[in-house]
């Protein structure tokens, strides 16, 4: 073999799988971020189920606030569960209804978070058009 023949062997035999390497870090930075997306994806919608939660408990607790406070969070609770959430605090405020309600997520494994809403709901006041 000649010498010339011999280096060009050994340099094609050096580079060889660096392309596959590449590769591969650039696939796992796809999946990164991908994962990344998803966690944004499923916190985004469960801030949104918990904002439906409180919304849907504060309308439906506020129709029953003139029959008293536990009558009120009674029904408010009920469809706060309904939707998917814990009711986290129910107070009246004159005639009405303030309601959180907390959701949980777990956008990737090991990793919980709850997502919180506050809704009020009433009369519509003098004035209000």
């Amino acid at each position: 073999m000649r010498p010339e023949r011999a280096s060009a062997t050994r340099r094609a035999s050096a580079e060889r799988g660096g392309a596959t390497v590449c590769l591969l870090a650039i696939g796992l930075v796809f999946v990164l971020v991908g994962l990344f997306g998803a966690g944004l994806g499923a916190a985004r919608c469960a801030r949104h189920q918990a904002r439906v939660a409180a919304d849907f408990g504060a309308l439906a607790g506020a129709v029953r606030v003139l029959d008293g406070v536990d009558a009120a969070c009674a029904r408010a609770a009920a469809l706060v569960s309904a939707n998917g959430g814990r009711l986290a605090g129910c107070r009246v405020d004159g005639l009405d209804l303030v309601v959180t309600a907390q959701v949980r997520v777990v956008p990737l494994p090991g990793l919980a978070r709850v997502a919180t809403a506050t809704s009020r709901a009433g009369p519509v006041g003098a004035g209000g058009g």
